[in-house]
């Protein structure tokens, strides 16, 4: 061995080399990367290397790198200076290039020598693999993922340790970083191809979109709207079971009148109140009514109460007949009688009410068969139901009117009167509505009411030989010169009295109704008794008798002469 020659070991040969006796630092360098060596390849002589020959013909050579190993049998070569190339001869022959600027690879006048590789690691995976072609060499260092190349030991500095954190590990260890304005879709399933693009900001990729602050601030306002909701909700649902209702206190003062509908319960009374300045709240009143042992027969009407009452208190006077301001309207009761109440209550003119009544009948809801006759005194007459009726000063004549006449509108339609009329042989329902007037003016008791209405009926029939079609009612008399009284006179006065209501003289019923009948009158003339009475007159109130001829007639009216004498005696 020459003094440039090179033992057969893995270390360089010379002790002053500077990487005598070195492990390497790992002893491996990335493929393809600058040799710390003077940029040369390294030899791997462990390694089968693949020959190269030349093409003799155009003098070319393929070549590994930089510098070639191979031939038959170990032959070497060594790339000189200027592009100059020797091939190797026979087996074990050394060559070396000449000229003027020959140079030998690893002498020491250049300072550079030959690469000789260290041995395999056997801790390096890639330490036993082959090399490849030129540039195509696999680099095990170059890829993103990779490990960083190792250093020189003089490079080398202690791993310096990762610093405490506090109990938020922030979103660079594995918390989500909701608020940091990072994208949800920068994950760690990414592709390792494309970590460089994202850790360098290259690659052409477009700029990751950034959360904005505007969606935390939806979020933020959604959930507060929630916890108000319940909130609310629950506050009330505590308020309706558990709360106390707004109420006042004491017996009010002052004066509020409230009309109370038909039908009303008592969240709508409770709220008619509220209005009127009554009551403070609905369920206060609610409440107090539910307490209050009667406090479930509150009915409708006009109710005189004072404002800012308790609801206990409110409750209490509306039971009293102290608060009721209703007009009740009795069975029978002619239509000018009535309209003097209506006076009173609304404190109007005399007489106020009968006027409107006489001025706007056709606009206060009279069905279509009313006032069929052209002598009917009052248009309104039987159409003001008996019942109680809310009227208070403040109102109008007209208004209440009006209810009253809806009132028997609907009483009429239960009852059936158009249906009626002709089964019983009359000419419309106002017949019926007449017939039952004079039943009740005329029958004195109501369990007499069937048989009275049935002397009516059978005093109707053409063919009737006792009265021979005329009613004979004092009660019609009186109604034509609008006076109530026993005394009306003699039978043969009382055939000169000219008066279409005069049933003395007039044959068949009178025009229209003579007052108001009740419900009672309504069904007994409409389902009138089975018998042949042509005549009646009461004893007391126990006992009425009925006749078929005059002649009993007349005996029943001397019992009823007697019965007089007794109780005025």
């Amino acid at each position: 061995m020459t003094e440039y020659g090179r033992g057969p070991g893995s270390e360089p040969w010379h002790p002053e080399d500077p990487l005598y006796g070195d492990g390497g630092w790992g002893g491996l360098q990335a493929a393809g990367g600058p040799s710390p060596y003077g940029g040369q390849g390294q030899y791997h002589p462990q390694q089968p290397q693949q020959a190269q020959y030349e093409d003799w013909s155009t003098g070319q050579q393929q070549a590994y790198g930089q510098q070639q190993y191979g031939g038959p049998a170990g032959q070497q070569q060594y790339d000189g200076g200027q592009g100059q190339q020797h091939n190797g001869g026979p087996a074990g022959q050394q060559q070396y290039n000449s000229g003027p600027e020959q140079q030998y690879n690893g002498g020491w006048d250049t300072g550079q020598h030959g690469h000789v590789p260290y041995a395999a690691d056997p801790a390096d995976p890639y330490g036993n693999q082959p090399g490849g072609y030129g540039a195509e060499s696999p680099d095990y260092y170059g890829t993103p993922d990779a490990y960083p190349p190792p250093e020189p030991p003089s490079r080398r500095r202690t791993p310096e340790p990762e610093p405490e954190r506090d109990w938020d590990p922030g979103p660079d260890q594995g918390e989500h970083a909701f608020f940091s304005g990072a994208d949800d879709d920068e994950d760690d399933d990414e592709p390792p191809g494309r970590r460089g693009d994202r850790r360098g900001g290259r690659g052409g990729k477009k700029p990751k979109k950034r959360r904005s602050g505007c969606a935390c601030l939806v979020v933020t306002l959604v959930f507060a709207g929630g916890l108000g909701g319940v909130g609310y909700f629950g506050y009330q649902f505590y308020q309706d079971r558990f709360g106390t209702s707004p109420d006042y206190a004491g017996e009010g003062t002052g004066l509020a009148t409230v009309d109370i509908p038909k039908g009303a319960g008592g969240y709508v009374i409770g709220q008619k109140l509220k209005d009127a300045g009554v009551v403070k709240s609905v369920d206060a009143f609610v409440s107090a009514q539910a307490q209050h042992p009667k406090g479930n027969t509150l009915q409708e009407g006009v109710y005189v109460l004072k404002k800012q009452m308790s609801a206990k208190s409110a409750v209490a006077l509306m039971l009293s007949p102290k608060s009721r301001d209703n007009l009740i309207i009795p069975e029978g009761k002619r239509n000018s009688w009535v309209y003097k109440q209506i006076d009173t209550r609304l404190g109007v003119d005399k007489g106020t009410t009968e006027g409107v009544a006489k001025k706007e009948w056709k606009s206060l809801g009279l069905p279509d068969w009313a006032n069929t006759n052209k002598d009917i005194k009052d248009p309104l007459e039987g159409f003001l139901y008996p019942s109680s009726y809310p009227v208070a000063k403040g109102q109008k004549p007209a208004d209440v009117l009006k209810k009253m006449v809806a009132q028997a509108n609907q009483k009429y339609d239960e009852l059936g009167l158009k249906a009626k009329a002709a089964e019983l042989k009359l000419k419309d329902p106002l017949q019926v509505l007449t017939v039952a007037s004079l039943v009740q003016a005329e029958g004195k008791y109501k369990h007499d009411f069937d048989k009275v209405a049935t002397v009516v009926y059978n005093r109707l029939k053409p063919g009737n030989t006792e009265t021979y079609g005329l009613l004979d009612f004092d009660s019609t008399v009186n109604y034509a010169k609008a006076e109530s009284t026993l005394e009306t006179g003699t039978v043969d006065d009382l055939r000169k009295f000219n008066d279409p209501y005069n049933t003395y003289k007039i044959k068949g019923l009178p025009p229209g109704p003579i007052g108001n009948p009740g419900d009672e009158a309504l069904k007994s003339a409409l389902n009138p008794a089975k018998g042949n009475w042509y005549y009646f007159v009461s004893i007391n109130a126990d006992e009425t008798l009925f006749a078929e001829t005059n002649k009993e007639h007349e005996r029943n009216r001397q019992k009823y002469l007697e019965e007089q004498k007794k109780n005025s005696g």
